[in-house]
């Protein structure tokens, strides 16, 4: 169990992961003081996040596909 709680913590702390969390708390930072709106806040977030989940789902997606080979 340990083992596993070591790979997933690596893996949060890649670079990808970091990009995320950052821009993340810093739109969620302007949003907050008032510089950007919530629906543009909304329109970039969901764009991060996508292009974070979707790159995660193809990895997996690859990695099933190796071991079928």
């Amino acid at each position: 169990m340990n083992e596993n709680f070591s790979k997933r913590l690596a893996a949060l702390i890649s670079v990808k992961s970091l990009v995320t969390i950052a821009l993340t708390a810093i739109f969620a930072v302007l949003c907050l003081r008032g510089d950007i709106t919530g629906q543009d806040f909304m329109t970039i977030f969901l764009i991060v996040v996508s292009f974070y989940f979707g790159t995660q789902t193809q990895k997996i997606s690859d990695a099933v596909g190796k071991k079928e080979e």
